[in-house]
């Protein structure tokens, strides 16, 4: 029997990542667990997102997952380390991978980072990013209304762009070329964001960059699943069923997902 990764978020964002690891990990069977009962956590304290995580994780390790990823940045931000020393199996958070790519990217090392409350409140993005280049300048952004936005389904609407808009304003003094997405619900705003932002501004989601760092440590740990198999992907959710089924169609275009209501703790 293969074993599954396991991802977490505190909704749908992290099927962000899940779309990329469908792209570049077509072997790895993947069960995600959305809490989107719960949901959102970046206006929750830390103490209530590090509970919630611990619950989330404990779950799918019931599973028999070979991995795990936070595919979740207040989760990450909060309660990493304490995962990491809770379970035995490799933890993957999304904040590295992010700082890494936009340094990576941008020219003048002047980077903004959009992020719910509780991620830009533990500067997590600003430490990684001067750990990696010193002499660049962050502009956090909390963006308090992208995630219920997004979880609402809203997030090709017009209405959801006049919110972008208006919340993007803060920055029109900022000079900055990059742009992180630090919350993975995001990216299913990057259309709305980009239109708000100024042509020459990077955009960047950490959802590549974090399954690079899933493949590398799959290898590292030589667990990766080396047969071809058909895609075996279960999505859990702690909220409605059916709204998070329509979401998790429209994003990574799957026909007939398999999406099962799930209690926690």
């Amino acid at each position: 029997m293969v074993k599954p990764i396991g991802v977490i978020d505190s909704g749908v964002g992290g099927l962000t990542v899940v779309k990329e690891m469908l792209n570049m990990l077509p072997n790895e069977s993947i069960l995600y667990l959305g809490d989107d009962l719960r949901c959102p956590y970046g206006s929750r304290s830390s103490e209530e997102v590090r509970t919630f995580t611990i619950e989330m994780v404990t779950k799918l390790a019931e599973m028999d997952i070979k991995m795990l990823v936070i595919a979740c940045n207040t989760a990450t931000a909060v309660a990493l380390d304490t995962i990491r020393h809770l379970f035995s199996f490799p933890v993957i958070g999304v904040i590295i991978p992010g700082a890494r790519a936009a340094v990576a990217n941008s020219r003048t090392k002047q980077i903004a980072v959009l992020g719910t409350a509780r991620t830009i409140e533990s500067r997590a993005y600003d430490e990684e990013i001067l750990k990696q280049a010193p002499d660049a300048a962050v502009y956090p952004l909390a963006c308090p209304d992208f995630v219920p936005i997004v979880e609402s389904g809203q997030y090709k609407s017009i209405s959801a762009r006049v919110t972008i808009h208006e919340t993007l304003k803060q920055l029109a003094d900022k000079n900055f070329d990059t742009a992180i997405l630090g919350c993975t619900h995001y990216p299913l705003l990057e259309g709305h964001i980009e239109s708000c932002l100024p042509e020459h501004v990077q955009i960047i989601s950490s959802a590549v960059e974090t399954v690079r760092d899933v493949e590398k440590t799959l290898v590292q740990y030589g667990i990766q699943n080396e047969a071809k198999q058909a895609v075996n992907a279960v999505f859990y959710t702690t909220g409605p069923r059916e709204s998070f089924e329509g979401i998790v169609k429209d994003w990574l275009e799957l026909e007939s997902p398999d999406v099962r209501k799930i209690s926690l703790p």
